[in-house]
């Protein structure tokens, strides 16, 4: 699955490279700066607003950092405009406002600031301040694109390879992807990975999609962890190996991905290049299903249904076969409508079965077609 990444980037620092200096440097740039800034001058107003947001030589102070930018702002300093809006989309100094923050970054994305270009265009993406409008996010990323923003390139991409505000176009999306993973962005690294592992718009290349997912993976991209770990476990554009797939699966999961929880529960449920634990795989199964995950429930019931690494339990089975039911997992529909049809953990109820047998049989599931039929026939 490719992920449109809608999370904004960090404020621009145009400060000096603030990060870099001495303290007394700071300090002494601090009296100069605020002498300049109490004079009205906007780059020092706008410096005045990086030194307090980050707390460079004074006490981090988010809300003296807004009124500084937007001192700044209001003179017409586009970066200041850009970083004031992100204060104010996420909330920091500011009471958060979506409304304001769109007002800022079209201030600046006026002006041609390829940042403000591309936090308007995510929140045009997302219906934020705004109607969701996906041709105008195309517009936006595109302006920024071509200034050469790397995550408005990438997420461009996105937005060719789902065909949203523009004609679907595979071909044009790697070209986006490569042009951001060539900037080093995780994302597009990852986006590019998964092209030439599908071969979508690319030739298909195994080794090629290893190496992109490797790329991102190692900046701590939780779902290029995932696919990567599922290549070494299928072999595929690598030597074969479980265990590099768990210390992948593991990096993933222990950043909270449901997939990758998923995957090491199965993992340890059948002792894939580990022991069978079934109290392991019970423990990410878990996890995975606390935060939704429809496979990790269907799998959770049957552990409690067998009775594998847990008390056997028919009645947690029902609850965790009905979650994923409702996600519409076809196995667990099918499995419920075992449960009413046996009276197993429920009072038998054969027209509940027959209901359940009917909505796995929607969704794809044979066993429950033929189920399904037998009871018409009674």
């Amino acid at each position: 699955m490719t992920f449109l990444n809608t999370s904004l980037i960090r404020k621009l620092t145009l400060f000096l490279a603030a990060a870099m200096l001495s303290v007394s440097s700071v300090a002494a740039d601090f009296n100069q700066n605020q002498r300049l800034a109490d004079q009205g001058d906007s780059d020092a107003q706008f410096n005045l607003g990086v030194i307090y947001d980050y707390g460079k030589g004074v006490r981090q102070n988010y809300k003296k950092a807004a009124e500084w930018y937007e001192k700044s702002a209001n003179q017409g300093h586009s970066t200041a405009q850009a970083n004031l809006g992100i204060m104010y989309y996420i909330g920091e100094g500011v009471k958060q406002d979506y409304a304001q923050a769109r007002n800022w970054f079209k201030k600046s994305a006026d002006q041609g600031n390829a940042e403000a270009q591309f936090n308007l265009g995510v929140m045009y993406a997302k219906g934020q301040g705004v109607p969701k409008n996906y041709a105008k996010a195309v517009e936006l990323y595109e302006k920024s694109a071509n200034q050469g923003h790397a995550a408005a390139q990438g997420n461009l991409g996105t937005m060719y390879a789902k065909g949203q505000g523009v004609s679907q176009n595979y071909a044009k999306a790697v070209e986006l992807y490569e042009k951001s993973a060539e900037q080093g962005n995780a994302e597009a690294q990852f986006n590019l990975g998964l092209e030439y592992n599908t071969g979508r718009g690319i030739t298909q290349n195994y080794a090629k999609a290893v190496e992109l997912y490797e790329k991102s993976a190692n900046q701590g991209h939780a779902a290029a962890q995932v696919n990567l770990g599922i290549m070494y476990a299928n072999g595929n554009g690598v030597r074969q190996s479980y265990a590099k797939a768990i210390e992948w699966y593991e990096k993933s999961a222990n950043q909270g991905s449901a997939n990758a929880q998923g995957i090491l529960g199965n993992t340890y449920e059948n002792g894939e290049g580990v022991s069978r634990n079934y109290a392991k795989a019970v423990e990410w199964y878990e996890k995975s299903a606390n935060q939704g995950f429809a496979q990790a429930q269907y799998r959770l019931g049957v552990m409690y249904a067998n009775g594998n690494g847990v008390r056997q339990s028919y009645a947690k089975a029902i609850e965790w076969y009905e979650k994923s039911a409702n996600q519409k997992n076809a196995q667990a529909q099918y499995n419920l409508g075992i449960m009413y049809y046996n009276g197993d953990g429920v009072r038998q109820n054969k027209v509940t079965a027959k209901e359940w047998f009917g909505k796995a049989c929607d969704n794809g599931n044979q066993a429950g077609c033929d189920e399904y039929r037998k009871l018409n026939q009674r």
